[in-house]
């Protein structure tokens, strides 16, 4: 990969062959685990302009009509998370010559704060071109991390790090967008409304007005929100008789009954709504390389192998300018493993047929640094295959988010995306996602209960690996529920590997016996932690919060005590001051008639509240009801809604302590 310092330029051919379509990711790291951007991309004409507002994408304008330009959103990293966007250069129009790409942040907050800053520019086939590392990047509210720009037909990468104290709306101004003029958003619908506006159209075309004289008007500026169908908020009244009727469905899953069945019938239900619904086939596949443009799925395939002809699940491609991106599909349900050389059998396959991608499908989450399956690639093959892995959990949260919370173009796409849903969630499908903690659950529970644990023991490796594809899962279950991003944190040092940084946290398994985590949801006061304590087998979860920047301490307790009016009453508060020595605790119960008796009463400075659930840990590995990931799973969903929906989403600023004496 190419290494790049500040200023510096490259042309794309000179580093590969296929450079029609990259990916560019943009990443950060947070000390806090708390620290967050947003991407931007700005296309430019010569004259260093856009040629009007629809060039400037953003989290709500994330999709260029033709493809060329696609915000995929945020992924989780070892050391914070990072944002990616699609490019196919070749739909780039002629008429822009440079695409700008930015970051900015929110409230204020500068890049100061964030560390590990870099850009990297990845091929079709998902390897490295080049990275660049932004040093010292100041107290700015934007960052313009780089920018692709023409050069005698090609296309070459200018690293820039170039900061705007102004923040977004300085740096878009800068560019020619007017920030200030923008139409309003139009409102969602659902489904019903949908069809009942589709109807009133009919009514307006069958009975034309008289003809009136519109005087001409200048074009309409971009909505920053499109209008689209969303599921309705409460559903219809049922007209069956009794509970015992069931509802006809597109995709009927009651009469599944072998992994083979399931795998079947997951996969072509899956690749057929792809093909339909055009928003959710492109969310799906332009992560791994395949440009925005007419779409196929097929199943059933036999492709020539020697004398033992191979049938992957299902074949993707996908058409734009009379060329093809062809990817093979292998599919698992039901907690099934895929199995390496079967996955290497296709990516030689599709080495021979040049075709671009062998796109894996299971239950597991696959983590950095911590691959589901292993393949060699034949490097004498001009022709390289990428290798991608979606899980059953990542689909659901797609379809998710697109028909309960983003919207989607039509009423039918809103109707096939619940079907969708649906069928994955049903319990007979086998498309539950991570289900396992895997071999090494029990006997390292085992270890760590008699004391035999020894650190560098591989098994607890495989339990810190299995804890982070839950908490993965976890994150992309509740983002879907909500609506927001979910993200996990994980603290760790400036450039540590990931396989290194789990072998740590494996050691400290070993000697304390926990596993921890942390869930960064957008738009709570606070990080939601969670930890096993292996030990005790109790899961707790947890939130701190700021101290608020106005107001006495015990105006501050009465009101918590208020927003926590319909919290469990075994929830623990616990009053957090400066220095070593613990402040006041006890139960929501306790402390409700009194809440002065949060307040320290040695004269301690508040710097906060941390407010906790406990509850047992299931002792299977598994998912049923005793099961380890459904009680960790409960846990989450039990402190969200009753603790964190109820507290002040407007997170406080850092303040200076306050005396807790000073109450009045």
């Amino acid at each position: 990969m190419h290494e790049m310092i500040k200023g510096a330029n490259v042309g794309l051919t000179s580093l590969s062959t296929d450079v029609g379509s990259v990916m560019v990711s943009l990443g950060w790291s947070s000390p806090t685990g708390e620290g967050d951007a947003d991407v931007s991309v700005l296309l430019l004409t010569a004259d260093g302009r856009v040629r009007s507002d629809a060039d400037f994408y953003f989290y709500n304008n994330p999709v260029a009509p033709d493809g060329s330009v696609q915000l995929l959103g945020k992924a989780p990293t070892a050391g914070g998370s990072e944002d990616r966007i699609t490019f196919d250069l070749s739909a780039i129009p002629p008429q822009v010559e440079r695409i700008v790409v930015a970051a900015s942040r929110h409230e204020g907050a500068g890049f100061g704060e964030l560390d590990d800053l870099r850009v990297n520019v990845a091929d079709a086939s998902g390897e490295g071109l080049l990275r660049y590392s932004v040093e010292e990047a100041g107290a700015v509210g934007a960052l313009l991390f780089g920018e692709f720009y023409r050069r005698s037909g090609d296309w070459k990468f200018r690293a820039i790090g170039q900061g705007y104290g102004s923040g977004l709306a300085g740096l878009a101004t800068d560019f020619g967008v007017d920030i200030d003029d923008a139409a309003e958003a139009e409102p969602e619908v659902t489904v019903e409304q949908a069809v009942v506006e589709a109807a009133a159209a009919v009514v307006e075309q069958a009975v034309p007005e008289p003809a009136a004289v519109v005087p001409p008007r200048a074009e309409p500026r971009p909505r920053t929100a499109k209008k689209k169908v969303t599921l309705p908020k409460v559903a219809k009244k049922s007209l069956a008789e009794n509970d015992a009727w069931r509802t006809a469905r597109l995709f009927p899953a009651s009469a599944l009954k072998s992994d083979r069945e399931r795998e079947t019938r997951a996969t072509s239900v899956l690749l057929s709504v792809m093909t339909q619904v055009p928003e959710f086939g492109r969310r799906l596949t332009a992560g791994f390389g395949a440009p925005a443009g007419r779409m196929e799925t097929f199943t059933e395939v036999t492709l020539p192998n020697g004398d033992s002809p191979r049938r992957p699940d299902g074949v993707v491609r996908v058409e734009r300018a009379g060329k093809l991106w062809t990817a093979l599909v292998e599919t698992k349900t039901n907690g099934n493993a895929l199995r390496q050389e079967q996955v290497q059998a296709y990516v030689d396959i599709a080495a021979r047929r040049g075709y671009e991608a062998v796109i894996t499908l299971s239950n597991d989450v696959e983590l950095d640094g911590s691959p589901l399956v292993e393949v060699k690639t034949d490097g004498r093959r001009k022709n390289k295959v990428a290798l991608w892995h979606l899980s059953w959990a990542e689909v659901t949260h797609q379809a998710q988010m697109l028909i309960r919370h983003e919207g989607v173009a039509n009423g039918a796409h809103a109707w096939l995306l619940q079907e969708l849903l649906h069928y994955l969630q049903h319990e007979n499908s086998g498309c539950h996602g991570f289900q396992n903690m895997g071999p090494a659950w029990v006997p390292v529970r085992k270890g760590i209960d008699d004391e035999t644990l020894c650190q560098g023991d591989t098994r607890a490796v495989d339990v810190v690996e299995s804890w982070e594809r839950l908490v993965r899962q976890v994150c992309l279950r509740l983002g879907g529920e909500l609506g927001q991003k979910v993200l996990p944190v994980q603290r760790a040092r400036r450039g540590a590997e990931p396989q290194a940084r789990r072998a740590e946290l494996a050691d400290r398994l070993c000697t304390d016996g926990k596993l921890d985590a942390e869930l960064r949801i957008e738009g709570t006061p606070g990080v939601l932690a969670l930890c096993a304590d292996l030990r005790t087998g109790k899961l707790r979860t947890s939130i701190e919060i700021p101290a608020p920047e106005q107001g006495y301490p015990l105006t501050w307790a009465k009101r918590l005590v208020r927003q926590l009016d319909e919290a469990p009453a075994d929830l623990h508060v616990e009053t957090l001051v400066d220095g070593d020595l613990g402040g006041p605790r006890g139960t929501l119960e306790r402390l409700r008639p009194e809440p002065a008796d949060m307040l320290p009463r040695n004269g301690a400075q508040i710097t906060g509240f941390r407010l906790s659930l406990f509850r047992g840990m299931g002792n299977t590995r598994g998912n049923a009801e005793s099961g380890f990931i459904r009680s960790v799973d409960d846990s989450v969903d039990r402190f969200h809604s009753s603790v964190v929906e109820n507290l002040d989403r407007r997170a406080p600023r850092p303040r200076q302590p306050v005396v807790g004496a000073a109450a009045g």
